[in-house]
């Protein structure tokens, strides 16, 4: 078992698997990344996981002052789930550039995935309300400011601000499509009617992406989306393994998902079961052949062999 899955095998991690399993029906949270993502990204496509960290982490503590590359150096370590030393080098980063709202909404983001117990911590909140203060327009503190909404209970408060954003989602943004799926999960659990709401929005919800056999099978229901917040530790292993178990059976009606191939691999590593997480990857590439590079990409920050 490689040290990703045994430090991510903590109660509070399982927790938050549960969390973003439920918040968004199955839709990962970072709903948005600007470019340091895929400057990031191509470091790690060129060679190991750890050899590209540790040149960016060579890069950073040589120019200590340079915001740009604290920010690749978090962004490689959020890809490879590394999530608390993602938060302290995005911290570095607006410590050198305070005034760009895309790396206190990257700061937010890592310290919510960071968080062993919060699924909401304060200082992310803090981080996201900076970047507003910037931006506020920022597409990432806006979502997960609405997800704070939502898991205080506010469920109708957090419909309206997803909805604000996705009238300000341009029509080719990626996390469109998530966007809406996230809208209508909050709503079906919740019984708030959003169809008509999403329509006056300009987001019609997309077409669907998978045979209708899969679409009947059922996301998290509201007794489950009770239960995430306040299941006892020793039943939140359970929990989080049907949950996952019925991702895994949602793929095999719609496996050109590459995004839920790697919520599912992320999942199985969390749940500490890196054998099944190995299935997942050699599933995924054989149902997405024309993506299989990147599938293995995203494998490999996982720790998956």
């Amino acid at each position: 078992m490689t040290q990703y899955a045994k430090r991510t095998l903590s109660g509070g991690r399982i927790a938050l698997l549960i969390a973003a399993l439920v918040l968004a029906g199955v839709v990962a949270f970072s709903i948005y990344r600007g470019d340091e993502t895929q400057e990031a990204e191509q470091a790690v496509a060129e060679g190991d996981a750890g050899a590209s960290i540790e040149a960016l982490v060579q890069a950073a503590e040589s120019n200590p002052d340079d915001a740009e590359a604290w920010a690749k150096l978090g962004e490689a370590y959020f890809q490879a789930g590394r999530f608390a030393q993602a938060a302290d080098a995005y911290d570095k980063a607006t410590a050198n550039d305070a005034q760009q709202a895309i790396l206190w909404s990257a700061l937010g983001e890592a310290r919510v995935m960071a968080s062993q117990t919060d699924p909401m911590p304060a200082v992310a909140v803090t981080a996201f309300e900076r970047a507003l203060s910037l931006d506020s327009d920022d597409p990432r503190a806006r979502y997960f400011l609405a997800v704070k909404k939502d898991l205080g209970g506010d469920h109708a408060g957090a419909i309206a601000d997803w909805l604000g954003l996705l009238k300000d989602t341009p029509a080719d943004a990626p996390w469109r499509s998530d966007l809406v799926r996230t809208i209508e999960q909050v709503g079906k659990i919740n019984g708030i009617e959003v169809a008509e709401r999403i329509a006056e929005a300009g987001g019609n919800p997309p077409a669907p992406s998978m045979p209708m056999a899969a679409q009947a099978i059922p996301g998290p229901s509201a007794q489950e989306l009770s239960a995430a917040a306040s299941i006892p530790p020793s039943e939140q292993r359970e929990m989080a393994e049907g949950m996952v178990s019925r991702l895994e059976t949602r793929l095999k009606g719609d496996p050109d998902n590459v995004d839920g191939w790697v919520m599912l691999m992320r999942s199985r590593m969390t749940l500490g079961q890196p054998d099944r997480a190995a299935r997942a990857l050699k599933d995924a590439v054989a149902a997405n052949p024309g993506r299989a590079a990147e599938l293995r990409r995203q494998a490999d920050l996982l720790g998956i062999r």
